[in-house]
């Protein structure tokens, strides 16, 4: 599979997801199965671009290519200004996010607000795809299957933004209104699908290899991403990858290699942001790992009293030795819509 002239490795990605798919998240997910990976949404506000927090979601470091940077605005100018932006600092696909269902998103009419905007939301996308073009880097773009059940417009717009240069669209199989309520319908996506030429991703509440499977059954898409149940469980990709090859499941992972991966993924952590905030983010990320896991609320609840990030580091170590004692690899996954811990209910909004 290719995005315009780039080839991937597979068709299972990584969806962009606030607060989550940080550049030590995207790479661990790269390294378990991954085809491709989608950084965490940037702003389109030049005023906001030197801030912490945008430097840090545009970290791409040593990230293995091909790099993805998903930007968001309202303004097609501001949009291909930041797409430049963001070429110049090493991305070679960029993704328009107008999926994301957050209110203090969609209250400023971006992500998924703009598709109750055709023609701004067209005429975005083909700026996007304008000032890229120079630089020969391909735009993909996010979004959902309308802003409400009266107004799905998943279809209509698909082909508007094909025929303005956009090269590959994902599609949420929910509305805006929905949010992540209910269950993802696939069929908007399968007429998308026949509507195009263009690649197209399968995304929602895709949770186990089987639904995974089932999915790229029913929508006839290219690719399927996968969101929240890749927090705490990243390895989920090579597991879908063995099913689409083999028909079989993959042994749940050894508690020694959960261990390793944990605490590589820490270091990482706490490199991209520092001793004081990492110890903090670290801790959602910890409490997804263990939160079927024996003991794993009662873990979860010491983290969250601890500082220093190399207590934490430790006693996640020490956690993960006392789990080896009593089991050889972690018990089966659930086959559910994610986590949905305290410290994550927040943090669950896919771009």
């Amino acid at each position: 599979m290719h995005i315009g002239h780039i080839p991937l490795a597979n068709r299972l990605f990584v969806a962009p997801m606030a607060g989550v798919t940080d550049r030590p998240f995207r790479q661990l997910c790269k390294r378990l199965g991954a085809g491709y990976a989608v950084s965490e949404m940037v702003t389109s506000r030049r005023d906001l671009w030197a801030s912490l927090k945008t430097s840090r979601r545009a970290n791409l470091e040593g990230e293995p290519g091909p790099i993805a940077v998903q930007i968001a605005g309202t303004d097609a100018a501001m949009m291909a200004e930041a797409a430049v932006y963001n070429v110049e600092r090493g991305a070679q696909i960029i993704d328009i996010n107008m999926g994301c269902p957050a209110k203090k998103v969609c209250n400023k009419w971006a992500g998924s607000a703009l598709m109750q905007n055709e023609a701004l939301a067209v005429e975005i996308a083909a700026a996007v795809v304008a000032a890229c073009a120079p630089h020969q880097v391909p735009v993909t773009l996010k979004m959902r299957t309308g802003w409400c059940q009266q107004q799905k417009n998943a279809v209509q717009l698909a082909r508007q933004f094909e025929a303005v240069g956009v090269q590959m669209l994902t599609v949420h199989g929910r509305t805006r209104e929905q949010g992540y309520k209910g269950q993802a319908e696939y069929e908007t996506i399968a007429a998308v699908k026949a509507a195009v030429r263009v690649p197209v991703v399968a995304n929602g509440d895709i949770t186990s290899p089987e639904k995974a499977r089932s999915v790229l059954a029913q929508t006839g898409a290219d690719a399927i991403m996968v969101g929240r149940a890749a927090q705490g469980r990243p390895w989920i990709f090579r597991e879908i990858a063995h099913y689409l090859a083999t028909g079989e499941q993959l042994a749940p992972p050894l508690v020694a290699e959960v261990r390793r991966l944990l605490l590589e993924h820490l270091q990482d952590h706490y490199g991209l942001y520092g001793v004081a905030s990492g110890v903090r983010s670290a801790r959602k990320h910890i409490a997804w790992y263990v939160r079927a896991l024996p003991g794993g609320e009662a873990f979860r609840q010491r983290i969250n009293t601890m500082e220093d990030c190399a207590e934490q580091w430790q006693a996640v170590a020490d956690y993960f030795d006392a789990l080896g004692d009593s089991m050889d690899r972690l018990p089966p996954a659930r086959d559910d819509a994610g986590p949905q811990t305290r410290e994550s209910m927040h943090e669950q909004t896919q771009y």
